[in-house]
């Protein structure tokens, strides 16, 4: 668009860049009757352009005269600019004569700043060398009278004066100064040094004297002076002070042994309490004297124990090795409270950090008592964790040099945790099997408690000895006995299965009587599963909080070592193998009822009546045996719904086959064992609740799997009640119901019809001719899955069956 249309907007088809006169006209007049109006057009066109002359015309007089304003106006701005310029020059004038002005009367004041800042520090200077001339004067004279107090303080002085010195030791005298001083600290410390080898010295048979002010004075020297002097003092003493230990507790000495180690820490009691009376004020109170004193006891007694204990190691107990390590956690617990650990080789004391809340039911008071059960409760996470107890600097400055010997007691637990699972099994043996416990479900056997209660004890006794390698070992012997007692203990007093009995015979199943039929295991070996189910399952969820347990104890760069993850496996295996003998067992008392369902003459049958005594006898047994198994696993809810599901996924195909050996079927047999089919389907749809008082509804999961399984029976049922003239609709019928493509299920339905020989085999080529096509790519197996019929659909149709079979009662 033009400038001007972007100012002054306009929709006149005459304001447009591209404008068309041809257009334009065409636009006016269309067509030939809008010629009529050309004379008004053209008034209008012309009365427009009046109008614009005359705008034109308004607007070129105004401009006449705007460019003389503009120049008169350019004008006196100029004017303007020059006079302002002017007077910004001399402003600047001005400025300039008073800033030299100002120049003139501060460069006297600048002058008397310099030599006052000059001044004073000559004076300083000259006061500072009066100072230290005069200090070394009196601090070599002092040194000579060893009037230590007042060297002491002089001394710390002449330091502080000597570092004003330090960038003018280009002059000789300031030099020669500084080389007295020096000289002076040399002598302070080697004179002090035989003070103190005079007062107290390291061989011979004069005794220490006493403490004195004059080296009390001299350790306070000592602080000015190098640090090694004062590092030489102490370390002379203190070898000073334990000489008597060495002698005392010699390897050949009785006292020296593991049992006599209470002497030891008692020793070093009385000479810290005499310590502290005679020297308590002789050595500065920074100099932790009295720890020193204890520290280095302990790294001398852990050499010495060390050694005595590499040469009698064979005469090392497990008993006496725990009495040496307990009296010495002892003593290190008690230092732990007298000092700080501020002299120990770091040099620094290590602030405890504040754990976090632990969310470990594995966690406990662990100095209480030892025989406190290790309880798994839901509940646990909502109680308050104790924190863990602040780290003792002074653990294993002594009893480090017992880990060694832990083997000692690492093979001690190995033999009495062999003991104890054997006192298990004789315990289990001799007690029988635990009574059962309806009201309060399957009761968690006893032994498995004190197992895990013995384990605590050791895991927290070895954490106490070590945290390195024996926890490693102690680790592998937990491992172990989890393994022995879980085959000894839990798989190893599971009932065993024995053959299978003969099978029901007709008649008997018609005659028996309700409750007459026993299930293979009784009462209380179903209620030991149960205990043996419920007892895995809390070995399992402890021996997981056990390795959480343990890799907090055990150092961090063995943590990778700890791993349970074997032994958990194996009560999982306990696990299941109990729920699979719980199946098993009421599997094999259905399975008498379901071989006399077999061997009926479904062809014989004459009407349809109450459900037949096959299915009040597979009902019984239910009824019998999953409120026992329900009850006993009333706190592992989750294996009861595994036990169900399970039986379910073994019970149902065994109906079907059984189904499929009843053959020849009857029209009116056939609706027989569909309504037999839809009683036991309602069974088993009950069956996690079934002779509770609290009815609670069924796990979707195994509601699925009965759901699919029964109706796939009642769907064969229905193919067999269906007519199989024409048999291209009774083919169509059986894909279509069962979904199953499969000539041996195709052939078995024959057979429960009881069509001869030739029949099926035209029926079996015919079903081969509608099976539909198989998707590209995929292989015709003889087998195709098709998609079944909705459970809502299948409802219908029992519904539908259910009102047949009444009409025809």
């Amino acid at each position: 668009f033009p400038p001007s249309l972007q100012v002054f907007p306009s929709q006149d088809p005459l304001d447009r860049a591209d404008f068309n006169a041809v257009e334009y006209i065409n636009t006016l007049f269309p067509t030939e009757q809008s010629l009529a109006n050309i004379d008004e057009v053209v008034n209008k066109i012309r009365l427009k352009i009046r109008r614009l002359d005359d705008n034109i015309r308004t607007v070129v007089r105004g401009q006449t005269n705007v460019g003389q304003d503009g120049r008169q106006a350019l004008e006196e701005a100029q004017k303007a600019i020059q006079q302002l310029f002017g007077k910004i020059k001399d402003i600047k004038d001005k400025a300039e004569k008073s800033e030299q002005m100002v120049k003139e009367i501060t460069r006297d004041i600048k002058q008397l700043d310099h030599a006052k800042r000059h001044l004073t520090t000559s004076i300083t200077t000259l006061n500072h060398l009066h100072m230290l001339a005069g200090g070394v004067d009196s601090l070599e004279a002092m040194t000579r009278r060893r009037q230590y107090g007042e060297v002491a303080n002089l001394l710390q002085g002449v330091v502080n004066v000597l570092e004003h010195f330090n960038k003018y030791m280009g002059i000789p005298q300031i030099r020669q100064l500084s080389e007295r001083v020096k000289a002076a600290q040399n002598e302070l410390g080697q004179q002090i040094l035989a003070d103190f080898e005079e007062a107290f010295p390291s061989q011979g048979t004069k005794r220490p004297g006493g403490p004195s002010n004059v080296l009390r004075d001299a350790c306070l020297v000592a602080n000015v002076l190098d640090p090694r002097i004062k590092q030489e003092i102490i370390k002379k003493f203190i070898k000073q002070h334990l000489s008597e230990y060495l002698v005392l507790f010699q390897e050949n000495q009785d006292v020296a042994w593991l049992d006599k180690i209470d002497r030891r820490y008692a020793w070093i009691k009385r000479q810290l309490v005499d310590y502290e009376e005679k020297y308590g004020r002789m050595f500065p109170q920074e100099w932790c004297m009295t720890e020193r004193i204890a520290v280095e006891f302990c790294h001398v007694t852990r050499t010495e124990l060390a050694k005595i204990m590499r040469t009698r190691a064979k005469e090392i107990e497990v008993k006496l090795l725990l009495f040496a390590i307990q009296r010495t956690t002892n003593f290190e617990g008690l230092l732990a409270k007298r000092f700080s650990g501020c002299t120990l080789a770091d040099g620094t004391v290590k602030k405890p950090e504040v754990p976090l809340p632990s969310t470990n039911p594995f966690l406990e008071d662990e100095t209480g008592t030892e025989t406190d059960e290790i309880v798994i409760e839901k509940s646990d996470t909502d109680k308050p964790k104790k924190p863990k107890v602040p780290d003792n600097p002074f653990h294993g400055i002594v009893s480090k040099c017992f880990e060694p010997h832990l083997y000692v007691y690492i093979e001690s637990q190995d033999k009495n945790l062999g003991e104890l699972i054997d006192r298990f099994v004789a315990d289990f043996k001799a007690q029988g099997p635990p009574k059962p416990n309806v009201d309060e479900g399957g009761a968690v056997l006893p032994s498995c408690a004190d197992l895990f209660v013995y384990y605590k004890k050791c895991m927290v006794q070895c954490s106490q000895l070590s945290t390195g390698e024996p926890m490693i070992a102690l680790t592998t012997i937990f491992q172990k006995y989890l393994r022995e007692y879980a085959w000894k203990i839990l798989s190893g007093n599971l009932p065993k299965t024995t053959s299978s009995s003969g099978g029901l015979t007709i008649t008997s199943l018609l005659k028996e009587k309700e409750g007459s039929e026993v299930a293979k295991f009784t009462l209380e070996e179903l209620c030991l599963i149960c205990s043996i189910l419920s007892t895995a399952e809390y070995c399992l969820a402890t021996t997981q909080q056990l390795e959480e347990k343990l890799k907090e104890k055990v150092d961090a760069s063995l943590v990778e070592r700890i791993n349970l993850t074997g032994e958990m496996d194996t009560f999982s295996i306990v696990i299941s193998n109990s729920i699979q003998l719980l199946v098993q067992d009421l599997d094999a008392a259905c399975d008498p009822a379901l071989t006399a369902m077999s061997k009926m003459q479904w062809q014989n049958v004459e009407h349809v009546g109450d459900q037949s005594p096959y299915v009040t006898s597979v009902i019984l047994h239910i009824k019998q045996n999953v409120p026992i198994i329900r009850d006993n696993l009333a706190s592992t809810r989750k294996y009861f719904t595994q036990f169900c599901i399970k039986f379910a996924n073994s019970f149902i195909p065994k109906f079907i086959n059984h189904l499929f050996k009843c053959k020849p079927i009857s029209m009116v047999g056939a609706e027989q064992l569909l309504l037999d089919t839809h009683s036991l389907k309602m069974v088993l749809l009950d069956l996690p609740s079934i002779g509770s008082q609290v009815v609670r509804k069924a796990p979707a999961s195994y509601t699925k799997i009965v759901v699919k399984g029964m109706t796939r029976a009642e769907m064969i049922l229905k193919v067999v009640m269906a007519p199989h003239e024409p048999p291209v609709v009774f083919v169509d019928n059986y894909i279509k119901l069962l979904a199953d493509c499969s000539t041996d299920t195709f052939q078995k339905i024959l057979d429960m019809k009881g069509l001869k020989r030739s029949e099926q085999s035209s029926m079996l080529d015919l079903f081969r001719q509608r099976l539909p096509a198989p998707p590209s790519g995929v292989e015709n197996t003889g087998s195709l899955s098709l998609s079944a019929p909705t459970p809502e659909q299948e409802s219908s149709r029992i519904r539908k069956l259910e009102k047949l079979i009444k009409k025809r009662l």
